[in-house]
């Protein structure tokens, strides 16, 4: 009975961590606090938006694929500094969050996405949705993911794809 308890305190904690990290995140996107969407990633993190289609046959062809948090970096510095975009407010809703394996500092772990849309004198639309696969490491500073791929499972990407997801 004793060797249980710290097993299932630690999965406890695991989930509330790994829901509070999925609940940042989707809040700085909403925020669109740029400056502080890298720091969610590792240096080595893969970050890629691909289509459920894609993903499943093993392609890696993706709308964005990041190899490092350098590159997301870049991407965001091109979004802020070159990109002209119609303003828009985005609102990440996020549910199903569950780990799905994992050993020692590694979590696996994945979520539903639904993102919705609103443009200036636009009713609101579903601009995205799909699911989070992800690898997640403990560091110092909390819970970072080492791999996300955002799987969509819309037929095709509605708007162009601007904002990472």
């Amino acid at each position: 009975m004793d060797t249980l308890a710290p097993t299932a305190t630690s999965a406890t904690a695991d989930r509330a961590a790994l829901r509070d990290l999925y609940e940042d995140y989707a809040a700085c996107l909403d925020a669109e606090d740029f400056a502080a969407f890298p720091h969610f990633f590792t240096e080595d993190a893969l970050y890629q938006v691909i289509s459920r289609e894609n993903h499943d046959a093993g392609l890696r062809h993706a709308p964005i694929y990041c190899s490092s948090r350098a590159m997301i970096v870049d991407r965001l510095m091109a979004l802020k500094e070159a990109a002209l975009y119609q303003p828009r407010s985005l609102r990440h809703f996020i549910s199903g969050v569950r780990i799905t394996g994992g050993e020692g500092a590694e979590l696996r772990a994945q979520a539903n996405f639904l993102i919705v849309e609103s443009l200036l004198e636009q009713d609101p639309q579903v601009l995205m949705v799909g699911r989070y696969l992800d690898r997640i490491v403990r560091t110092t500073e909390g819970l970072r993911f080492a791999e996300r791929s955002c799987v969509y499972d819309n037929y095709r990407i509605r708007t162009t794809l601007v904002i990472p997801v």
